[in-house]
């Protein structure tokens, strides 16, 4: 059976295939301008997903609904999601010594030491920042790394996305539509001592694993804890932000797999602190998180 496409689908498509086309080829301050002019333009008509983002940060921040302080939040919120896009569209283009350059990154002995000691690792990221940059900066200082991709549609669109990961060093595996051996893909990785890299704050599937996020209730993806559990892998934290016209990345200690209990306990008690560390990480820097969907569980629509 075809796939079914909306024409809104396809204007998507289109306008992600333009932007690898032509950004690369424009000087950077104009695009990077008019990148912030539409998140501008975007923000002021307060659609669905900005008040989206508003209430998310409400949780995140304390802030009041509605006040001036989390209406230039959300403002700083968009540019940053609209800065991600920009950044995306010249990444292939950029020198990889450069990016590396640019990266200012806190605790990286912690992947190092881990793969030089033949130990796989499992990086656990929150939707913050750039995070295809900082998957160009892990394959710059020598970590080529597996990571799974939501199936976006059209199926153009996906393609494009994988393809530019991959030209980015990346093996990335389709999180539905493949073989459905994900996890034992991603387990045999860590297992030989490589590297793998998972969003984990936002469940896209049914198994998902209750946690306390910013005091509410909500569901975590169980691959990035449970491939700890069960493989021995280093599970490590981290999160992404801009710093100017740079980029940072926080590679927290890793997370301990608790020595008792059963496999669903363990599991549950890593995803709870892999929550708690991305509550300060994100509280840090609250403009660079990029969660304009329903997350909290309270939140979703019943069904």
């Amino acid at each position: 059976m075809s796939e079914k496409v909306s024409i809104g689908d396809r204007v998507v498509a289109a306008g992600f295939a333009a932007g690898w086309t032509l950004v690369p080829l424009l000087p950077q301050r104009p695009t990077a301008a008019v990148f912030r002019f539409l998140a501008d333009r975007v923000w002021s008509r307060r659609g669905k997903s900005v008040r989206r983002l508003e209430s998310n940060l409400a949780r995140v921040t304390g802030l009041p609904p509605d006040s001036a302080e989390l209406r230039e939040l959300s403002r700083a919120g968009m540019r940053s999601y609209f800065r991600y896009f920009h950044e995306i569209f010249r990444l292939p283009s950029m020198d990889r010594g450069e990016i590396v350059r640019r990266t200012h990154v806190i605790g990286a002995e912690h992947i190092h030491d881990n793969v030089a000691a033949g130990r796989g690792v499992v990086l656990a990221l929150p939707h913050m920042g750039n995070w295809d940059q900082a998957g160009a900066w892990l394959v710059g200082v020598g970590h080529p790394f597996t990571t799974v991709a939501e199936r976006l549609k059209p199926e153009s669109l996906f393609r494009r996305y994988v393809a530019f990961r991959e030209g980015l060093g990346m093996e990335v595996l389709p999180l539905t539509g493949g073989d459905g051996h994900n996890f034992g893909t991603l387990a045999g990785r860590v297992r030989k001592g490589g590297v793998v890299c998972l969003p984990a704050e936002r469940d896209l599937t049914k198994s998902g694993i209750e946690v306390t996020f910013f005091g509410a209730t909500t569901k975590y993806p169980a691959g990035p804890p449970l491939l700890a559990v069960q493989t021995g892998a280093a599970l490590l934290p981290a999160t992404v932000y801009f710093v100017g016209d740079d980029w940072g990345i926080h590679i927290h200690p890793e997370l301990p797999v608790p020595a008792e209990g059963s496999r669903q306990e363990k599991v549950a008690a890593v995803a709870q602190g892999l929550a708690d560390v991305f509550e300060k990480g994100i509280s840090e820097h609250p403009e660079d998180w990029h969660m304009l969907q329903r997350l909290w569980l309270d939140d979703l629509e019943p069904r």
